[in-house]
């Protein structure tokens, strides 16, 4: 075993550790554009670090990618609970790439163009 095993695995402990009051908080509101990029890197360190041989490596990780994905499913804004709201930060992630290589503003930029500066 490697010691690196080891400290890796001590780091996406401590990341499960920080990361579980918010999956706790009912009140949280963790945006999708921070909650899907990390349950998604988190699921392919897990895949690196099994390919490598590193088990304890890919464990820590494996339950880091599943911390985010239940801030995903449960804690993040919308009307809706579960594994859609992956789908639904797709979606919205490529309607915002449409309208930039179009030029068509979405939705969202309307209502954050009607907005105070306050």
């Amino acid at each position: 075993m490697m010691w690196q095993d080891l400290v890796f695995l001590a780091g996406s402990v401590l990341s499960i550790v920080f990361l579980a009051p918010t999956v706790r908080d009912v009140t949280a509101n963790i945006p999708l554009g921070s909650s899907v990029p990390s349950m998604t890197i988190g699921t392919i360190y897990a895949v690196t670090y099994a390919t490598m041989g590193m088990r304890f490596s890919a464990f820590g990780s494996l339950g880091v990618a599943t911390m985010w994905s239940l801030i995903v499913c449960y804690r993040s804004p919308g009307p809706r609970d579960g594994p859609a709201n992956v789908l639904r930060f797709v979606r919205s992630l490529a309607r915002q790439a449409h309208s930039a290589v179009t030029g068509t503003p979405t939705d969202d930029d309307r209502v954050a163009a009607g907005q105070s500066a306050d």
